[in-house]
């Protein structure tokens, strides 16, 4: 028996997901109507991995990110006004503007924010996961880290001092296929969720496009370190349907991937894949997918429409985050 297993927590899983997806796609018309201040890295294909694993903490779980990081974000419980607030460089930003797309946090959530440095949130999360095991009250760290990330060095220093204290870590790795515009095979030596084991520590390579698989692993490492248990490394295989970046089409010279094979990833949908299976099981009526799509797709309108015209940062406050700042 998975974690939210019952047909209302199964539908909250699903509710997540589309979410996440509407508020990616809003954000892809956003940026190809000139209304985005940057650059968007979209989570659309990956859903499930951050869907699956956030549905396992709480508030007092602590989380790192990457620069693909608004899933994580909204799946562990962020606020999507302040979220599109940020994007747009807006004041009422969860940042207060000055963040941006691959920086949004929030602290009271156990966001610690994405991060536009590959494998920056690795040390992060071991951090936070050392912290909680001083605290003593059960909670965890998360770092979602890519593939990409999986040939940085902090890596390996994270799971040998994880092992040594037996920290409560669960790092999860988001095997998309691709390092920016090089495919993994490419840039990444061996298996990456064998890395775990010289250092004793527990790995498991699952489906990321399952849900329910993603919960499953996500639910176990997460029980196992909050008991004392350790740390864990899971490799969740996925695909970005989007590009590495939005508007990379204006500066690629080459093609790094064919229509094919995103059409066949495309058939994987993590939601439409889970939609499919509730309504056999009859935890949904046929037709909820759709009607979820409409509604949730309206909230997430709703929200970047309501703080689109919200006020730029003023200047006077430019320094407000300085150390020593009051």
């Amino acid at each position: 028996m998975i974690p939210n297993s019952t047909a209302a927590g199964s539908l909250d899983l699903l509710r997540t997901m589309l979410t996440i997806r509407k508020a990616e796609e809003r954000l892809a018309g956003d940026f190809k109507a000139g209304l985005l201040p940057g650059p968007v890295h979209l989570y659309i294909g990956q859903e499930a991995v951050a869907t699956g694993v956030c549905a396992q903490l709480d508030d007092c779980d602590w989380i790192t990110s990457t620069h693909r990081g608004h899933g994580h974000f909204l799946a562990k419980g962020g606020d999507p006004k302040a979220m599109f607030a940020e994007i747009y460089g807006r004041s009422t930003g969860i940042c207060g503007g000055f963040g941006g797309s691959m920086h949004v946090a929030d602290v009271s959530k156990g966001i610690l924010g994405a991060n536009g440095i590959v494998g920056g949130g690795v040390a992060l999360a071991a951090g936070a996961a050392l912290a909680a095991q001083l605290d003593g009250e059960g909670h965890v760290g998360v770092c979602f880290f890519g593939d990409g990330a999986a040939a940085q060095g902090v890596l390996g220093e994270a799971l040998n001092i994880a092992a040594l204290w037996k920290l409560p870590l669960i790092l999860v790795c988001e095997n998309n296929g691709f390092s920016e515009f090089s495919p993994s095979s490419s840039v990444i030596a061996g298996d990456i969720f064998r890395r775990a084991e010289p250092y004793g520590i527990q790995s498991v390579r699952i489906d990321g496009n399952d849900i329910e698989a993603v919960a499953e692993a996500a639910g176990a490492a997460v029980e196992r370190a909050r008991n004392g248990g350790g740390c864990t490394l899971i490799e969740a295989l996925t695909y970005r349907i989007h590009g590495h970046v939005e508007g990379e089409n204006a500066f690629l010279k080459t093609r790094y991937r064919e229509d094919e094979e995103v059409d066949s990833w495309r058939l994987k949908d993590p939601i439409s894949r889970y939609g499919r299976l509730l309504e056999e099981r009859g935890d949904i009526a046929v037709g909820k997918l759709s009607e979820l799509e409409e509604s949730i797709g309206k909230m997430i309108n709703d929200a970047a429409d309501a703080v689109a015209d919200d006020p730029y940062p003023d200047s006077a406050s430019l320094d407000r985050h300085e150390l020593g700042a009051s």
